[in-house]
């Protein structure tokens, strides 16, 4: 070691004593991430219950094109096309039909661009999928990457690697003050 390196520089960090720490944090954080995964997964497919007919009637309305407007929802729309079907599904909701019910029903009337959201079965399901499979394999890519890079040890320098760029540094400084003493510019590079 040289004596311009600090004691605590050489080797540091040594990745073979702090791996066991880097793999306990990266398994905690994995399993804070599957747990709240499982949590959202769960608060999103469970219906609301206490919901009452109009927000139940005014959340199906939102999910449903208008007919006459292009990209509009049904509850955003003043068309008459639109406000024919909001009592549709306003009467529908109040007889106790479920929201799939009321769907199929405007589908088999309206066709299945009624729906603003493609149901989420068939060939229709890799607009669900794609983007999920494309985030998870980019995080997981770059996961692998700063993995990998992590892995890499570090190179010890030697008393001959410092000794060899200190003499290179010298001779750069000494071609400089040469340069500056005869008056030639620095070379500019195109």
């Amino acid at each position: 070691m040289s004596a311009h390196s600090p004691r605590w520089w050489s080797g540091w960090p040594r990745w073979s004593v702090r791996r066991s720490s880097w793999s306990a944090r990266t398994s905690a954080w994995f399993v804070l991430a599957v747990v709240l995964a499982a949590a959202l997964a769960i608060g999103a497919s469970r219906p609301n219950a206490s919901s009452t007919a109009a927000q139940r009637a005014a959340a199906i309305d939102s999910d449903l094109r208008c007919p006459s407007c292009e990209g509009i929802s049904v509850a955003d729309s003043s068309a008459p096309a639109a406000v024919a079907i909001r009592r549709a599904v306003a009467a529908r909701v109040s007889e106790g039909q479920s929201t799939a019910q009321i769907e199929s029903f405007l589908e088999g009337r309206y066709g299945l661009g009624i729906l603003l959201r493609p149901p989420a079965s068939g060939l229709s399901a890799a607009v669900w999928v794609v983007p999920l499979a494309a985030v998870t394999v980019g995080v997981l890519g770059l996961v692998f990457f700063f993995w990998r890079r992590r892995r890499v040890d570090p190179v010890p320098v030697t008393v001959e690697d410092r000794v060899l760029v200190e003499d290179a540094m010298t001779s750069a400084r000494a071609q400089a003050g040469s340069r500056a003493q005869a008056g030639s510019r620095p070379q500019e590079i195109p």
